[in-house]
């Protein structure tokens, strides 16, 4: 049994648990509410969440993942105050489809916010029956008695106590959850809200077996595949139908060769060991149909490819009279605002084990969607999902949707077809073609201003081709059709939160044109950086402060608070941006620019994550267009902060993240697919080019706690854009930022205005 094998059975067999597991036939209450080992983890029941073991530690269940984000530390933190443990007793299940409750993938900062709920509910429900059994056993009523430290003790008498231990020995927890349980204030919070050293990183750094890619199993083979030659293509390629011919002849003088698998268009190869396996891959001839299919996606092109692709309206917004306003401006100002592909481009390509039996698919994956990839993996291999076990382990990276799916069900495939457990990794420039992209969008707004230079109208769409790239290998093998698959993810802050009169937003639903899914700041990255760079526009044109114009158009006191705060970080002196340009002359010139966003999620109605305003100082080289981000003030609030180093190592990474994405990141395609298929061919921000970065925390902890995973990365390609203009007195419009194109502006600019430049 490998150490990661872990199940509620097992736990009760080795580690003594005495709280009756829902996969086990429940002692004392009614087996018809218990389902047994085959059935889903029911997401209302208290010990889907809450274990209790013989010597009163607590083992919680949540159905997310740690994607290096902490939370598996902050998770921890909750159930310890909740409940009444220490910290260090508290051990997280995350993940296992096996133990832990289906909750979804993990996207859209929702873990603390949305999937710990239920986790803290259950833990609130333990406390307080632990708490009724003291009282009884002690002889006092519960009010007399505090649940605390492990123990349960009588507060006028705290020598009168009893353990969780001795209090739970016999007991069952298998009855419903209450949202309505009452629970701890948070004055008497002892974890959260604390900087707890993340539980992950010892094992990291000293070598412990903790990433997928160092995961061995006994008797195993190494498996490469080979894919089509449309990289990334989507439905329009002849995906599961492409493949005419195989030569097995072409490798047969090499060494260690196991098997080449062929399915429709699914083809790998098996080797005794992994560098026979990447030479059976190089060198295997393999014939496919020719296609060239894909529309021009090249950057100065992709504003006219995503503006003709068929799509559906989806109006979010729509106040009424919006064409009447607008065509009654005072000024118009109307722009374009054009997004890039980009690649997750985690460090380390996918990499997977799959050992495939007649009574059980064991799985080792990096994936982000555990219960997800069980029902794909039992639907390709036409397996009972009962009998897939996904043993998640940490991968080198997503953020969205990488290939860590695709890479499990190859290797479930050439295990399947070899009969012993095979590791697969795929190659840099598999994982950069074949990863679905953080597509491309293209935003267009409509408005303006009246005689007062007060915004009268303003109207947005939003296109974003998109879907939910389905499992590769099930279009490969024809398990699934290869046909689009819209998704309606376009609309993430796209409405925004000024009260502007005569407001319009659509969606403009679109079918993708290559694989292409969910990426950190999902759309709403792009639809702010279009929303924070016009008001920008406006407030320059109306001649007011930048900050001070916005504030004019807020409401919400907690975004205003926000917004001051930063104002008041970054030292903001106010007054119009690109008052004073420098002269043409001056080879290097500074510029600040500011913008702020609340990251609205479409999929779950009402629910925003965390605020964010940015005040970014720059520099530009006139000469080379170069720009270096040097500082980046962020102000944020993400409600009650459950781990304040956990957040700020949130905002850090967003920052950098989002810093290269503006500047550098894009990634490039043919008539056949992607062709950035190594770093070079496409650039990430470099360690001397990293910004110094200001935090500031806003503090609610008597407010919901909100998602930190995306928030502070939306306001980023508004806040460079408008630095930019505030340097060159170009507005930028197209990300990436690239010297190129920055010279491009400014030349251009020149030229309007008659004015020669070098």
């Amino acid at each position: 049994m490998s150490i990661l094998d872990i199940t509620r059975r097992r736990m009760l067999q080795a580690g003594g648990l005495i709280v009756v597991s829902n996969m086990l036939p429940s002692i004392s209450f009614a087996t018809e509410k218990t389902p047994t080992k085959n059935a889903a983890i029911p997401l209302n029941y208290v010990d889907s969440f809450i274990a209790l073991a013989a010597d009163g530690s607590v083992t919680a269940f949540n159905g997310h993942v740690d994607l290096g984000t902490g939370i598996r530390t902050s998770l921890a933190q909750i159930v310890a105050d909740e409940i009444g443990v220490s910290f260090e007793s508290v051990t997280m299940i995350l993940g296992d489809p096996q133990s832990t409750p289906d909750q979804g993938p993990t996207i859209a900062s929702a873990t603390i916010q949305v999937t710990s709920i239920p986790l803290r509910h259950a833990a609130a429900q333990v406390r307080m029956k632990l708490t009724s059994l003291a009282a009884k056993a002690l002889n006092e009523p519960v009010e007399a008695v505090r649940a605390e430290h492990g123990y349960v003790f009588v507060t006028a008498e705290p020598e009168r106590r009893l353990s969780y231990a001795q209090l739970a020995k016999g007991q069952d927890l298998h009855f419903e959850l209450d949202e309505n349980v009452t629970l701890k204030p948070v004055s008497e919070a002892v974890y959260v809200g604390k900087p707890i050293q993340r539980v992950d990183i010892r094992a990291k750094v000293t070598g412990e077996l903790t990433w997928v890619h160092d995961m061995r199993v006994p008797n195993m083979l190494h498996g490469r595949v080979i894919r089509p030659p449309y990289a990334g293509a989507d439905s329009s390629a002849p995906l599961g139908n492409s493949l005419l011919s195989i030569d097995e002849s072409s490798i047969a003088h090499l060494q260690g060769m196991v098997k080449v698998v062929r399915i429709n268009d699914f083809v790998g190869v098996v080797a005794e060991r992994e560098e026979q396996a990447i030479d059976a891959m190089r060198q295997l001839k393999v014939q496919w149909k020719e296609w060239q299919g894909l529309p021009d996606l090249t950057l100065d092109k992709l504003h006219d490819t995503l503006d003709a692709l068929p799509s559906q309206d989806r109006v979010l917004r729509d106040d009424g009279d919006v064409d009447s306003a607008l065509a009654n401006l005072h000024k118009t100002v109307n722009a374009d605002y054009v997004w890039p592909y980009h690649l997750h481009a985690s460090i380390g390509p996918s990499c997977a084990i799959a050992d495939v039996r007649a009574d059980k698919v064991d799985v080792w994956s990096g994936t982000q969607n555990p219960h997800d990839l069980r029902k794909d993996l039992a639907l390709q291999l036409d397996r009972d999902l009962y009998q897939i076990h996904i043993h998640r382990m940490e991968a080198s990276g997503c953020y969205g949707r990488n290939c860590t799916d695709d890479v499990a069900a190859d290797a479930v495939l050439l295990s399947q077809a070899t009969g012993r457990p095979v590791r697969v990794q795929l190659m840099r420039e598999q994982e950069a073609g074949w990863e679905p992209k953080g597509t491309g969008q293209l935003i267009k707004i409509r408005g303006g201003v009246d005689q007062n230079n007060d915004v009268s109208a303003y109207e947005l769409s939003t296109r974003y081709p998109s879907n939910n790239a389905a499992t590769l290998s099930l279009i490969l093998t024809g398990k699934k059709e290869n046909k689009p698959d819209i998704q309606q993810m376009g609309d993430r802050t796209a409405i925004p939160q000024y009260l502007y009169p005569h407001m319009r937003v659509i969606a403009k639903d679109t079918a993708p044109v290559v694989r292409a899914s969910w990426m950190r700041g999902v759309s709403a990255l792009p639809n702010v950086f279009a929303h924070e760079s016009w008001i920008d526009e406006i407030a320059y044109l109306a001649q007011q402060d930048p900050i001070a114009y916005r504030l004019k158009y807020l409401d919400d006191p907690r975004a205003i608070a926000l917004i001051n705060a930063v104002k008041k970080q970054a030292n903001w002196i106010d007054g119009p941006m690109h008052q004073k340009p420098s002269p043409v002359t001056e080879e290097i010139v500074n510029g600040r620019g500011f913008a702020w966003a609340r990251y609205f999620h479409s999929k779950f109605p009402g629910f925003g994550a965390a605020w964010a305003a940015w005040v970014c100082d720059l520099t530009v080289n006139r000469r080379t267009g170069q720009v270096l981000i040097k500082k980046v003030y962020v102000a944020h609030d993400c409600g009650q902060i459950v781990n304040p180093d956990g957040v700020k190592h949130q905002v850090h990474g967003n920052i950098i993240q989002s810093c290269s994405r503006v500047l550098k990141e894009f990634a490039t395609f043919d008539k056949s697919g992607t062709t950035s298929l190594e770093w070079g061919g496409y650039p990430i921000l470099r360690f001397d080019e990293l910004p110094e970065i200001d935090i500031q925390l806003m503090e609610y902890p008597n407010e919901p706690p909100m998602g930190a995973g995306e928030s502070s990365s939306v306001p980023s390609a508004a806040a460079v854009a408008n630095a930019l203009f505030d340097a060159l007195g170009v507005r930028m419009r197209e990300a990436p930022f690239t010297p190129e194109r920055i010279l491009r502006a400014v030349n251009m600019a020149a030229k309007n205005q008659g004015v020669a430049h070098e």
